[in-house]
């Protein structure tokens, strides 16, 4: 038998100080962050599943997100939640406090819940260069986490049992692979649980967020969904601060698609470097070759002209940065393209004149092959093996110290993916970057 069904306590605690929000009482606002070290960015040794009693969990039955296919619906709670976030858009969640969690205590609250299941997949970084000392690192983590409405009520994974895509223990096998990475930006597509549980508990992780739904979101046409699915940001708000964001809704041949993105311009708070990254998942489907093309190249244009930008919030030497050269702001594009490298949309992106290069490049042994893989699956209409996947960076701006592994086929297993050990069809991406030259300032 598998774990019971039950709400963590600090997703209960959280849903209600940002419904509280929505009916006139608001939380105690945040003060001024105080500096404080950075969170370790190594890895931490795969998690075996513990037989430890849960940390943070309670029997608290009050929101039961995805209690089964036939009955999932929204709590009272999470149902007012939802629709005054996406009514109103000054209500802006990240405003509100929220207790701070500690990150070991929910691993092993995950770990308790998924006792019952296979361990998670064990995957390695490869370090492609000797790491310097002079600036720490920035872990990005990109991931398709599967909208839980498609999963369970459209996309037809044959091989994969429907106990198996039950929320009420995936969204636990989700969080686990964040917390074991530990990410300082998290981009994320295919979310329709964002202001129910990935916004608040990632909030009291220490994670600022932007959401951008799809206009047209096909969760929407499935009984008893969360609401639309769309791509999340999320980044560290002790290590960086955001200087702007743009949610942009992608054009394909003069007219505006269903694709969305999100931009957000950042400046980290201890060495004042600023960069941008981006968010974006394109269309999918074999047949719409030229539409993704379409859609890439409107992005791009779209981000020469964000990255061109400066922001009163930058100080002088970033602002002259952007003004004086034709570099801009250095980026990082992470998103699930549903393009293999063959496709037009990827060669727009090698060769742009943003010099973008791809990080997963660098686990092949020539440095320009992409992994034999990112997503592999079975529908109906057959098993599907593909490269859709990417993390793009500035090439002149940043250095690529490490890439997380792509699990074998052995791991993987027959089945494929989404299974019991893994909640997506989509395998998670993870790098460290570093800037390539320290900033000549006075700290």
């Amino acid at each position: 038998m598998y774990p019971a069904r039950r709400c963590s306590s600090l997703l209960h605690r959280d849903l209600v100080a940002v419904c509280l929000s929505s009916l006139g009482t608001h939380p105690k606002k945040s003060g001024p962050l105080k500096k404080s070290s950075l969170p370790s960015s190594r890895v931490h040794p795969p998690p075996t599943r513990s037989n430890s009693s849960p940390v943070l969990l309670s029997s608290l039955q009050v929101c039961q997100m995805g209690s089964s296919s036939s009955s999932r619906l929204f709590s009272t709670l999470a149902q007012t939640l939802s629709s005054a976030a996406l009514a109103d858009p000054h209500v802006d969640t990240d405003d509100y406090e929220y207790e701070q969690a500690d990150p070991d205590a929910l691993l092993r609250e995950c770990e308790e819940v998924l006792r019952n299941r296979p361990p998670r997949l064990h995957r390695d970084f490869m370090t492609t260069r000797a790491c310097s000392l002079q600036n720490a690192p920035i872990r990005v983590m990109q991931w398709n986490i599967l909208a839980q409405a498609l999963g369970e009520g459209k996309d037809g994974f044959v091989r994969c049992p429907m106990e198996a895509l039950n929320w009420s223990e995936r969204k636990y096998l989700i969080l686990e692979e964040i917390l074991t990475y530990r990410p300082d930006v998290l981009c994320l597509q295919e979310v329709d649980h964002y202001f129910d549980t990935f916004q608040p508990v990632l909030a009291s992780l220490g994670y600022q967020s932007s959401f951008c739904p799809k206009p047209c979101s096909p969760c929407l046409d499935v009984h008893n969904n969360n609401g639309p699915d769309g791509c999340a940001l999320f980044f560290n708000r002790r290590r960086f601060q955001l200087l702007h964001t743009a949610h942009l809704r992608l054009s394909a041949m003069l007219l505006k698609t269903n694709q969305v993105a999100i931009v957000a311009t950042l400046r980290c708070r201890f060495t004042g470097r600023v960069f941008c990254v981006a968010v974006t998942h394109l269309k999918a489907r074999s047949g719409w070759e030229a539409f993704r093309s379409t859609q890439g190249a409107h992005l791009l244009q779209q981000l020469c002209e964000l990255t061109t930008q400066s922001h009163p919030e930058m100080d002088d030497e970033n602002r002259t940065r952007v003004g004086e050269t034709e570099d801009g702001i250095p980026l990082v594009v992470c998103g699930d393209f549903n393009a293999e490298p063959s496709e037009e949309v990827y060669r727009r992106f090698m060769t742009s004149p943003l010099g973008l290069d791809s990080a997963y490049k660098c686990l092949s042994e020539d440095g320009n092959t992409e992994p034999p893989y990112t997503s592999w699956k079975i529908r109906p209409s057959g098993e599907s093996r593909s490269t859709l996947d990417y993390i793009w960076y500035s090439e002149r701006a940043f250095q690529v110290d490490t890439v997380l592994k792509i699990p074998s086929e052995e791991q993987i297993g027959p089945d494929r993916l989404p299974s019991y050990h893994y909640p997506s069809d989509h395998l998670s991406l993870v790098c460290d970057l570093r800037f390539s030259q320290q900033p000549h300032r006075f700290m």
